[in-house]
C-alpha cells in the first residue's frame, strides 16, 4: 500500500507516445489550457476507498516565453490514511511551444519515507541534473533528446495525434525517473464506451506493459482508459496488483480546453 498515491501518477503517465516533440502552431490546437483542474479518486479492491489525487494547470512564463506549470498532488484518505498516511507532489514546468519540461519536483511522504528532488533538464546538452534536496547533493546525468518527466508525459501524450493507432500496436516511451533512463511500452487495445460517473464517454484503450513481481500481478495488469476527443483526459485507470486491486476514476473536473463529448441513450 505504500505506493498507493504515487501510482495513480506513475499509471497514468505510463501511456505516452515517444514521438518526436513538436511546436505548437496554434494556441487552440492544445488539449489543455491553464486553468485545467482535475480530480481522481481511487479506490482498494473496488470497495475501499484510498485517497484522491489533483493535477491543476497554470500558464506561466520562462525566460519571456510562454509555459505551463503542472502540480499534481495526492493524499490517502480514510481508513487508508490512518494505518498508512500518505501525502505526495508532483510539479512539472513545460514549454508551451514544445511541451518539454525543464524543471521538476517530487516531494513525496509515504508513511514515513520521504523523497525531495528537484530535476533541470537541459535538452541542448542533453543533460538532466538532480538536486536532492533531502541529502543535500547534486548530479548530472545524460539523457536522450525529447525526454520527459513522469508527469509532464501526460501532457505531451494528450497533444499527439492518435487516430491511426491500430490495435495491437506498441508504443515505447523514454522517461527519466529515479536518476535514470527509463524504457516503457504500452499496447493500443482498441475503442470502447465506457460508464463514467458524467455519462458513458467513448474512450481509447490502453495496456501498459510492467514488470510483474511484487506489486503487479502481471505484466500485463493495467489498463488505461483516456477520452477519445480533443481534450484525451484519463478516464479510468485499473490496475490487478499481487493483493487485490488499484482503481483510479475521474472525479471532477473544471476549465478543459475542448466540449467534453458525453453519449446520450435515446
Amino acid at each position: 500500500m505504500n505506493k498507493l498515491i504515487t501510482i495513480c501518477f506513475f499509471l497514468a503517465t505510463l501511456f505516452t507516445s515517444a514521438q518526436s516533440a513538436k511546436k505548437i502552431s496554434n494556441e487552440n490546437d492544445l488539449a489543455f489550457k491553464g486553468g485545467e483542474w482535475l480530480k481522481y479518486r481511487m479506490s482498494y479492491s473496488n470497495f475501499l476507498n484510498a485517497g484522491y489525487s489533483t493535477i491543476d494547470v497554470k500558464e506561466i512564463k520562462k525566460n519571456g516565453k510562454p509555459a505551463f506549470h503542472i502540480n499534481g498532488k495526492g493524499k490517502s484518505t480514510g481508513l487508508v490514511s490512518v494505518f498508512f498516511k500518505v501525502k505526495d507532489n508532483y510539479q512539472t514546468f513545460i514549454s508551451k511551444e514544445t511541451l518539454k519540461p525543464y524543471r521538476f519536483i517530487r516531494k513525496i511522504n509515504e508513511g514515513g519515507y520521504t523523497k525531495d528532488k528537484e530535476i533541470f533538464f537541459d535538452h541542448q546538452k542533453k543533460e538532466a541534473t538532480v538536486k536532492n534536496h533531502k541529502h543535500n547533493t547534486e548530479k548530472k546525468y545524460p539523457i536522450s533528446s525529447n525526454i520527459q518527466d513522469i508527469l509532464s508525459s501526460m501532457y505531451f501524450l494528450r497533444n499527439q495525434d492518435l487516430t491511426n493507432l491500430k490495435v495491437g500496436q506498441e508504443i515505447e516511451l523514454k522517461m527519466f525517473f529515479d536518476q535514470e533512463i527509463n524504457n516503457f511500452k504500452l499496447q493500443f487495445i482498441g475503442k470502447e464506451v465506457i460508464k463514467t460517473k458524467f455519462g458513458k464517454v467513448s474512450t481509447l484503450k490502453f495496456k501498459p506493459l510492467v514488470q510483474a513481481g511484487r506489486v503487479f500481478k502481471e505484466k500485463e495488469s493495467v489498463t488505461v482508459w483516456i477520452s477519445n476527443d480533443k481534450n484525451k483526459v484519463p478516464l479510468k485507470i485499473k490496475a490487478s496488483l499481487a493483493v487485490g486491486s488499484l482503481r483510479a476514476d475521474l472525479d471532477k473536473f473544471k476549465g478543459l480546453a475542448h466540449p467534453f463529448n458525453i453519449i446520450f441513450d435515446n
